[in-house]
């Protein structure tokens, strides 16, 4: 079973992707981004979360430091960063990028089920091609 986890400070639209993940049979850890950038890391290693869901919009850290923090454990480095924002300018999702997200979703395109749904069919290919291999 893949673990997913979702930092999200919109408490709606974290408890929506909880659901929708949950009902595809993810294990899902959730956080409304109210912590620091150092028990995030410390839960991401200890979770063994294959996957992370991020906005980049928290109370208490910023979304860009956290991917760039996660990108420089040596453990979390290869961990897939699917960023989920409200930034919708190109240097928002240009930094993402170079920092290590590797997919760059803007809230209006989507609704929750639309975006799950997406999210869950780049890890379905993901893994049908890692087997492939």
């Amino acid at each position: 079973m893949s673990r997913i986890f979702i930092i999200e400070d919109d408490a709606n639209l974290l408890y929506g992707l909880q659901a929708c993940f949950s009902s595809e049979g993810f294990e899902v850890e959730i956080s409304s981004g109210d912590e620091e950038i150092e028990d995030f890391l410390i839960w991401l290693k200890e979770g063994k979360c294959q996957y992370l869901i991020l906005d980049l919009l928290l109370p208490k850290i910023d979304g860009f430091e956290l991917i760039e923090r996660i990108k420089g454990e040596d453990e979390l480095a290869d961990l897939p960063i699917f960023v989920f924002t409200d930034l919708s300018d190109e240097d928002s999702r240009n930094r993402s990028m170079e920092l290590g997200a590797d997919y760059y979703f803007i809230k209006n395109d989507f609704d929750v089920d639309e975006f799950s749904s997406k999210v869950i069919r780049i890890i379905s290919n993901k893994q049908k091609f890692n087997k492939d291999e």
